[in-house]
């Protein structure tokens, strides 16, 4: 589990069908470890000289947008939850639900938006207002209509993270927040 406040962006240095390697100043990781990479749940395969490897399987590649990140590209990554820490954020899973597009974006004052198109199968699970994690930030969803949602993001986040990279027609990793889906009946049970 983790709290949807990334620790650092770190740039992709090997992208390669199966695999993902990233150049971190992240202390504390050990193989074994989960970290969260764009909102999706890795283990740690090796690490070398601030050098993290991670496998990467087929359905994850097939399923989150993973798949589009090249060398050269930076990725927001965190850390997992410990049983001691603070959630600044909202609980975040690593398990992304649904890979939707940058449709808009625009700058009022100190405010940015970010619309998303993805879809009333997600949208549905979304509360204006509630949480939901794009990339793996944690984020408030500012308004809901139809198949897209926007979001507001202060300055703050998009100098930590790669939000403020984003451009028209990107795709992004999306999970909703899982307490606000379960109580809109929109989560499917197992069985």
């Amino acid at each position: 589990m983790f709290t949807g406040i990334t620790e650092e962006t770190a740039q992709v240095i090997v992208s390669k069908p199966g695999t993902i390697a990233l150049k971190t100043t992240l202390t504390d990781v050990s193989e074994g470890d989960s970290l969260m990479v764009d909102g999706v749940c890795l283990t740690v395969s090796d690490i070398f000289e601030g050098k993290l490897t991670m496998d990467v399987g087929g359905e994850t590649l097939r399923s989150t947008a993973l798949k589009n990140k090249r060398a050269g590209k930076k990725v927001n990554i965190e850390r997992s939850l410990s049983l001691s820490s603070r959630i600044h954020g909202h609980i975040v899973y690593g398990h992304v639900m649904k890979v939707g597009k940058v449709t808009a974006k625009r700058k009022i004052g100190n405010t940015n938006y970010i619309t998303i198109e993805s879809g009333r199968d997600f949208t549905d699970k979304l509360m204006e207002k509630g949480s939901v994690a794009v990339n793996g930030v944690s984020l408030t969803v500012n308004e809901i209509s139809g198949g897209r949602f926007s979001v507001a993001v202060i300055p703050q986040t998009l100098k930590r993270t790669n939000l403020g990279d984003l451009t028209s027609s990107d795709p992004v990793n999306l999970e909703a927040d899982m307490i606000i889906a379960a109580a809109r009946g929109r989560v499917r049970k197992n069985g």
